[in-house]
């Protein structure tokens, strides 16, 4: 029995082909420590990272069906809208009794009849998908107005936030131990095994047909930087008050979303769409449906960051989601995602979006105006676009 050649990637291609995503993660780690003594170290404190999740949650979930729209080279200007619009009517239909899993499950349904609605126009009507949802952030942020009346609509109990607020050790009556909640390190330590199972397994996949892995030093250091910062962040969970039901509800959507753009056929035809879309038609990819599809995912995405910002204020305002559609293309862009399409990833985005949420979340501590985080958003906003033509430029991919 020969023993097998491994064939390991260059250190120096790695990094050149992953420079977005190492230096995105240096610059979330870079703010952070920048606004530890500006902060005077709240935002290092357990009580701010919760904070952090249930402030800006919706960004991170809405960044997750952003990614794919931006892949296809499209853009949703209308989920700041659809998210009041969607959010004032799950809380009268929750008002009816009807309970959360229930108000839930139609919330969805009404975010994907949206997206299909705009991935009509947009896939088979050909029109841009600029036009299409300008419409519908005009559109919907109308219809919320009058639905409401221009007033804000209460829940008749607190049910409704327990999913944008809720800590899941509170909700099963679990008890400190030491001076942690436990449910953080259980969720952790089960994500950590999983993780561990499959990475080993498709490096052994990868060796055993011959393709190239990255040298195994690098795989244990993989390894063991994931694992301090799941472990890390169960920590500052657990010393809080435990794990926040919305963090399981990120973490769910971001694993389903980046299972199907990594490891699925429908992924591979969305890049595809989103590198070349005539080369993709002529591939015989049906590149209508995979927009139109794309569309109904960011619909029913963002009728789940409806019901989470909406929980999160606890009342559904007519004015509500301002913005939203900023901070979420910012967050793609940031993390990592190509304006010309066909180039992004879901855990791109989460980082970008947590750069963003980081940046908020300092300034909010220091005390500074939104004035100053609008200034702050649109500098950055320009920049990471900049970067992007830049670096395509550069590599003679644009």
């Amino acid at each position: 029995m020969s023993d097998k050649v491994v064939r390991t990637a260059d250190i120096k291609t790695l990094i050149k082909n992953n420079i977005r995503s190492y230096s995105m993660i240096i610059i979330l780690l870079l703010i952070m420590i920048i606004f530890a003594p500006l902060t005077n170290g709240r935002n290092w404190s357990e009580r701010n990272f919760t904070n952090i999740f249930f402030q800006y949650s919706y960004v991170l979930i809405l960044a997750v069906g952003m990614v794919m729209v931006i892949i296809v080279q499209g853009i949703d200007l209308s989920v700041g809208s659809v998210c009041a619009f969607v959010g004032a009517l799950s809380m009268f239909i929750y008002n009816t009794g009807i309970g959360m899993p229930a108000t839930l499950i139609l919330s969805l349904a009404m975010g994907v009849a949206v997206g299909a609605y705009q991935g009509v126009w947009i896939a088979y009507g050909k029109m841009p998908a600029f036009i299409v949802t300008l419409s519908g952030m005009l559109l919907f942020r109308g219809l919320t107005y009058i639905i409401t009346n221009v007033s804000p609509v209460i829940p008749t109990d607190n049910g409704y936030s327990l999913l944008a607020t809720g800590i899941l050790d509170e909700v099963m009556g679990l008890e400190k131990i030491g001076p942690y909640f436990p449910m953080s390190f259980i969720i952790a330590l089960s994500l950590l095994i999983i993780f561990f199972l499959t990475e080993f397994s498709a490096r052994r996949k990868k060796i055993e047909n011959d393709f190239e892995v990255i040298p195994l030093s690098l795989f244990i250091v993989k390894l063991v930087l994931v694992s301090i910062i799941m472990l890390g962040l169960a920590e500052r969970f657990a010393r809080f008050r435990g794990l926040p039901i919305v963090a399981i509800v990120l973490g769910i959507t971001v694993f389903v979303f980046n299972f199907i753009l990594s490891n699925t056929v429908l992924g591979r035809y969305i890049y595809a769409v989103g590198g070349n879309p005539r080369s993709a038609k002529l591939s015989g990819i049906n590149s209508e449906m995979v927009t139109f599809i794309v569309f109904c995912f960011m619909g029913g995405i963002t009728g789940l960051a409806a019901v989470v910002s909406t929980g999160y204020m606890n009342s559904a305002l007519p004015q509500a989601g301002n913005l939203f559609e900023l901070d979420t293309i910012a967050a793609c862009y940031i993390g990592g995602v190509s304006a010309g399409g066909g180039i992004g990833t879901v855990i791109g985005v989460i980082v970008g979006g947590l750069v963003m949420s980081s940046i908020n979340n300092g300034m909010l501590l220091m005390n500074l105006g939104t004035h100053y985080q609008h200034v702050v958003k649109a500098l950055i906003l320009l920049l990471a676009v900049f970067y992007d033509v830049y670096t395509r430029r550069k590599t003679g991919l644009g």
